[in-house]
């Protein structure tokens, strides 16, 4: 499957959120099972980042990464120098 690419660089009002949405579904799918979290990490993972100050818009301040993108990777680590996700 060929891997889309994100606009990083577009503004916020030229984005279409649902294919966004949509796209960063399509690439998590496109992970292969073996490198991806479990469900319960990519959920822990998450709540880690919804408390966090760095989330804006389903974005990281600290890598600009999309956080749901960067949660489903299994060797994936949180930006942060604390390494949130430990």
């Amino acid at each position: 499957m060929e891997q889309k690419k994100i606009c990083y660089r577009c503004l916020l009002e030229d984005m279409d959120e649902k294919k966004i949405m949509t796209e960063v579904k399509e690439l998590i799918e496109s992970i292969p099972e073996e490198d991806k979290t479990d469900e319960a990490e990519y959920r822990r993972r998450l709540d880690i980042c919804r408390k966090c100050e760095s989330l804006i818009n389903g974005t990281c301040k600290k890598c600009g990464c999309y956080v749901e993108l960067r949660a489903a990777g299994r060797k994936r680590t949180c930006p942060d120098t604390e390494n949130r996700w430990g």
